[in-house]
Order: structure tokens, then C-alpha cells, then sequence
């Protein structure tokens, strides 16, 4: 286990709180989604809080480059934030990350460095001025209209998921029948073009429920009436989680050729098919609980 992971579990178990390097000093979790692979991945960071923001700050560290999640929050804004809470337990939380420019972001590096007068000499490695980043927390309150957008953008991504699945399964079953790609496709082997569609809906969906469960949070706290279906959603959640982690592993091995055998091609598309069982059932439930909520029309 890495220095990082390490790190985010003792801060989920604990509350936000960790010993070692990073003991006494205010942490949050950043869950990015990769601008390359579009993998999702969690990262720690230290922050600053200004008013209702959260500042986060790209320092490199010793490199002369940008940590990873500022590059991914610079192809998508949007992203998953943990922060202990005042319940005991560490709450993933919907965000919006933006940032700061000219005066603004000099007023706020200038705090940072007032307060840690160390974290300066971070910037001395760096080949631009240190990133910094502010992150918005999903409130669902007073806006009605972007409640819609919200709902609207549910629906979306369901469709999208859809479309990716689609996908894979075209291209196992193409493995299976030995044809050729339509084009255009990158790579000449079959295999490999399978395990890219395969892996892209794996990414796609994990993105999909982690962003979703910062925005739970927000519904929790705005529509509590509908605390039944969210807890049914989380435990769907879960379920779902495990056995994308066994599919993706299965599709792992087309690394080393696995699924290139029909044989194997077939098993991987019957874990598949029983990772989507109920799926269309999930979407379904949660766009007809929340979507009335958010003031969206349920899709026709």
C-alpha cells in the first residue's frame, strides 16, 4: 500500500483526522476524475478555508510541475470532495472547482503562506506560480433552475453510460465473432479494442456513483424525505462497486491476451451481463425518486 492510500484510509476511518507527517493539519480528499484515462482517482490535500470555499493549493512538492488533480480539474471541474463532518464520520460532498486568478488568487497564497511560512519553499522548485484552487460544495438550496440542470444532467449520464456499454459489448462480441473493428479504432487487435470499450464503461460508471454520492449528500440535507431512497441507492452503490472491481479485474488480463481466446471472451461477457443486472432498474428508480425532486422531467 502506497504513502497516499495509507493516508485516506486512517482519514476515513478517523474522521478527517490523521497522525504521522500530516497530524494536526486540516486535510480533505479530492476524487478527480483522470483527464487522461478518465480513471478516477483519490487524492489527499491540505486546505485553507475562506468563507464558505475551500482553497486548495497545487504545490508541487519538490517536482517543478502541478500535482495530477489540478490538470484533471482543469478538464473537468467537477469533482468528489471528503471532509470530516460534525456526525463523526468522514461525508464524500458534490464540488465545483475554480481557479483563482490576479489579485484574488495572490490574496489567497499570501494566507496560505502566512500560515505555514514552509510552504513558500514549495514554490521554489515550481516552473509557474503555484496553482490555487477554490472548491464549492453542491448546496441545493434557492436555485431551482440549477436543480433542473442537475437532474437533467442525471439523465445524461445515465444515456451516456448506456452508450459505453453498448459499446463493450460490441466489442466482445466482435472477439467472439472475429470481425473487424468499424473503423476508425486505433488498435489492430481485437483484444486490446475490447479491453479499451471494457474498461472505458468500468471508469465511466465508477465516475458516475462516486459523483453521485457527494450529490446524495446534498439531497440528504435539502430533501430529507427522500432519505429511504438515497440509502437504497448507496447500498445499490455498493453492490455495483464490488463487482465492477471483479469484472475490472477480468479485464486486467487482457494485458496479457486473456480475453484474445472466445472462450475467455465469453466469460468476460457474462460477467458483464451480471454486472449490468438490475442496472437499468437502478437508473430507473433514481431518476423516478429524484429527478421530481430537482423539478426534471422524468426521460420518455
Amino acid at each position: 500500500m502506497d504513502f497516499d492510500q495509507r493516508v485516506i484510509e486512517e482519514f476515513r476511518a478517523n474522521n478527517g483526522h490523521v497522525g504521522g507527517t500530516f497530524e494536526g493539519a486540516s486535510l480533505i480528499l479530492l476524487t478527480t476524475v483522470d483527464a487522461g484515462t478518465g480513471k478516477p482517482h483519490t487524492t489527499p490535500a491540505g486546505y485553507l478555508r475562506d468563507g464558505d470555499r475551500y482553497l486548495v493549493f497545487g504545490s508541487p512538492e519538490g517536482r517543478s510541475q502541478p500535482p495530477d488533480w489540478y490538470h484533471d480539474v482543469l478538464a473537468d471541474p467537477h469533482l468528489t470532495v471528503e471532509l470530516g463532518t460534525e456526525e463523526g464520520a468522514v461525508k464524500p460532498f458534490a464540488a465545483r472547482a475554480v481557479v483563482l486568478e490576479g489579485e484574488e488568487r495572490d490574496r489567497c497564497w499570501e494566507l496560505r503562506c502566512s500560515r505555514d511560512p514552509g510552504f513558500r519553499a514549495h514554490a521554489e522548485h515550481a516552473e509557474q506560480a503555484v496553482p490555487v484552487v477554490a472548491l464549492r460544495l453542491l448546496d441545493l438550496a434557492g436555485n431551482p433552475e440549477r436543480n433542473r440542470m442537475i437532474g437533467q444532467q442525471l439523465v445524461l449520464h445515465h444515456r451516456d453510460l448506456r452508450a459505453e456499454l453498448h459499446r463493450a459489448r460490441a466489442a466482445i462480441d466482435r472477439v467472439l465473432a472475429g470481425e473487424p473493428a468499424p473503423e476508425p479504432e486505433p488498435e489492430p487487435d481485437l483484444a486490446a479494442r475490447m479491453r479499451r470499450h471494457c474498461l472505458t464503461f468500468c471508469y465511466a460508471l465508477r465516475a458516475h456513483h462516486l459523483q453521485e454520492e457527494g450529490t446524495f449528500t446534498a439531497f440528504e440535507k435539502q430533501f430529507p424525505h427522500l432519505a429511504p431512497a438515497i440509502t437504497r441507492l448507496r447500498q445499490e452503490h455498493a453492490v455495483v462497486e464490488r463487482a465492477l472491481a471483479e469484472f475490472e479485474a477480468l479485464v486486467g488480463g487482457a494485458a496479457d491476451g486473456l480475453p484474445g481466446d472466445p472462450a475467455d471472451a465469453e466469460k468476460l461477457r457474462a460477467e458483464l451481463d451480471r454486472l449490468v443486472t438490475g442496472l437499468e432498474e437502478h437508473f430507473a428508480y433514481e431518476e423516478r425518486h429524484l429527478l421530481p425532486a430537482l423539478g426534471t422531467p422524468l426521460p420518455s
